[in-house]
């Protein structure tokens, strides 16, 4: 998968070992394996294997990003960053076609 990142700092935090680690805490191993997961997968539809990823589509203000479970709540969002958002004749995402992915944040929105 391709990533690329909202902001140089959100890119830093997730790459950078040492910025994993003072940033996110206790839950840098959850992250760091997360990003692998994301990194490793050569479709989006590959994060649907990953029960303990839990990839899914986001509603309401959040339609059109989707999240990863990082824990209880912390999730790690991100949308398709392809020019042409792929999608199925029926109008939902086609998450056999998305390659390219955008992080826009690491939350907890519940």
């Amino acid at each position: 998968m391709q990533i690329s990142y909202k902001t140089r700092k959100l890119e830093k935090s997730l790459t950078d070992p040492k910025e994993i680690s003072k940033t996110y805490g206790v839950m840098a191993k959850k992250v760091n394996q997360r990003m692998k997961d994301l990194l490793a997968a050569a479709t989006l539809s590959v994060m649907q294997t990953l029960p303990a990823a839990n990839c899914h589509e986001l509603k309401g203000e959040r339609t059109g990003e989707l999240a990863v479970d990082i824990s209880g709540n912390w999730r790690i969002i991100f949308e398709p960053a392809h020019d042409l958002i792929p999608v199925k004749a029926d109008g939902g995402l086609d998450w056999n076609s998305v390659t390219q992915i955008r992080i826009l944040e690491v939350v907890d929105y519940h």
